[in-house]
């Protein structure tokens, strides 16, 4: 079996001085192989062939037969590393938490520790018959949520 780790250093080999990076690789037990990359400008088809080819030239399907599969990181998928969520930020995203609380807000700051979300919210406030809405930021640990993912909308 094709070790996982063997593609990585492939992969990273070929991401040296790209701006892209490597979102996720998984092996299946029949050799079946998967690279996902993304960019800050959508990933291209051509740099997607690019590896595809690259990754082919350091494996031998003389001594271990497999099926490889380079693509981008799906949209409207959830984010898988820490350079997806600066690649948003200032955009629309959508939290799922361990606790079961699922919000949409604008992606507004990104660290190594946690995230915070912008989020409308109704807000009952003195003097006034209706709710007034307000942003309110909320801040969470990655460990925090289930899933977080770019929002899409079509206008």
């Amino acid at each position: 079996m094709i070790e996982k780790s063997t593609i990585g250093k492939i992969v990273e080999e070929w991401l040296n001085e790209k701006n892209y990076f490597l979102v996720d690789i998984s092996v299946s037990p029949e050799n079946g192989i998967m690279v996902e990359i993304d960019h800050a400008e959508g990933v291209w088809i051509e740099d997607c062939v690019e590896l595809s080819r690259y990754i082919e030239s350091k494996l031998n399907r003389e001594e271990e037969d497999y099926e490889l599969e380079v693509g981008s990181a799906g949209i409207g998928q959830p984010f898988k590393v820490l350079q997806q969520y600066y690649n948003h930020l200032n955009e629309k995203i959508e939290i799922l938490t361990h606790a079961g609380r699922k919000l949409t807000g604008t992606l507004k700051d990104v660290n190594e520790e946690n995230f915070t979300v912008g989020v409308e919210k109704k807000v009952k406030v003195e003097g006034f018959k209706r709710p007034k809405t307000v942003m309110e930021d909320e801040t969470f640990t990655y460990d925090e949520v289930k899933y977080t993912k770019h929002l899409i909308r079509f206008k």
